[in-house]
């Protein structure tokens, strides 16, 4: 497909950008008094992701919208659960809750290992549904949540502070928190290749609570489950977000990915020197940061973009955007990104 604006797949792939391309976790939907509209319409979060017609409406609002280089659909990561037989729910303003978990081997033998696309049809025709309407305007970004991240939601069964459940089992029963991951990351590969295969053009994997592992138990069981998610998907460009794992940025480099997600307490000039000039970065303004003036949000971005350089930089927030944000203020930054950034390549040249 012939794209009208392919900057983040080329910035992405490490090639030449005419200026910095940018887009925010969590823009489909969240501040968009447009998106509250269309899910005013259904009973709720899972009936909206659900609905392809209306989660593609909600995918492309942010480029209409806010000028985006990018496009994410609209999905959850817990689809993949629900896909291996452990159905949520979406309580309002508290969460994921599963009514099951996983706590014995008993508990893993009614799961299965999701296809990707039969399971999860819905996301599949989604995506299609958008790429259609896109017509190329933008590329589209599909995503998971990594296994431990998915782990820790079937295991605790809801959000924690401590995830303490799913952390004992690590130490309890390391042998069936492995067989768990290992059907997590087969579930996982079969649905990002679906989505590929439906139109995704870059996938992104969440790894939302890395930060509360120790380095040795993220290496044995996150990194290693992402690292054979990177190596599987050969067909379009990967990347990494890991909230918290700043312990782990020279082992990130090693991954088979094009891009790293850095979060906002990650040092832009640390991080780099960490991961090494061979990968782009994404991100990773600080999200509260948009609750300033224009001129301070103006400032903020600006000195975001004079850290990470002319090098290769996908912009973003350094963990998804928050709900009460004013979208003003979001198109403050995304237009300091775009005017400030191209400056800074004429200025090289």
């Amino acid at each position: 497909m012939q794209f009208k604006n392919d900057l983040l797949l080329r910035a992405a792939r490490g090639e030449q950008v005419e200026r910095t391309p940018v887009w925010l976790m969590r823009q489909a939907g969240r501040i968009l008094p447009e998106y509250r509209e269309v899910r005013s319409s259904v009973s709720g979060f899972i009936e909206l992701a659900q609905t392809p017609e209306l989660a593609a409406e909600v995918t492309i609002q942010p480029v209409d919208l806010l000028g985006v280089d990018a496009a994410i659909i609209f999905s959850d990561i817990l689809v993949i659960p629900e896909a291996m037989g452990l159905p949520y729910e979406m309580i309002e303003k508290r969460g994921p809750k599963f009514p099951n978990t996983v706590s014995s081997a008993a508990d893993l033998k009614k799961l299965r290992i999701a296809d990707g696309v039969d399971d999860l049809s819905y996301v599949i025709e989604a995506i299609k549904i958008t790429k259609k309407a896109l017509n190329g305007r933008v590329p589209l970004i599909g995503f998971a949540g990594a296994p431990w991240t998915i782990f820790a939601y079937m295991v605790e069964g809801s959000g924690s502070k401590t995830f303490s459940k799913s952390r004992a089992m690590l130490y309890q029963e390391p042998d069936l928190a492995e067989m768990l991951l290992d059907m997590i990351t087969k579930s996982t590969i079969n649905y990002l290749k679906a989505q590929i295969a439906a139109g995704a053009d870059i996938v992104q994997i969440f790894d939302s609570w890395a930060g509360i592992l120790p380095p040795d138990h993220y290496q044995k069981y996150s990194l290693k489950y992402i690292s054979a998610i990177c190596d599987a998907i050969t067909e379009v460009p990967v990347t990494v977000f890991a909230k918290g794992a700043f312990f782990a940025r020279e082992e990130m480099a090693k991954l088979n990915c094009e891009t790293i997600g850095l979060d906002w307490n990650m040092g832009i000039e640390e991080s780099r020197r960490l991961i090494g000039p061979d990968k782009t970065l994404q991100g990773n303004l600080d999200p509260a940061a948009l609750y300033g003036s224009d001129a301070e949000v103006e400032a903020a971005t600006k000195r975001m973009l004079d850290q990470f350089g002319t090098g290769r930089h996908i912009a973003n927030l350094g963990h998804g955007v928050y709900p009460d944000i004013d979208p003003e203020k979001v198109k403050v930054f995304i237009n300091t990104v775009k005017e400030y950034s191209a400056q800074l390549r004429a200025e090289k040249v």
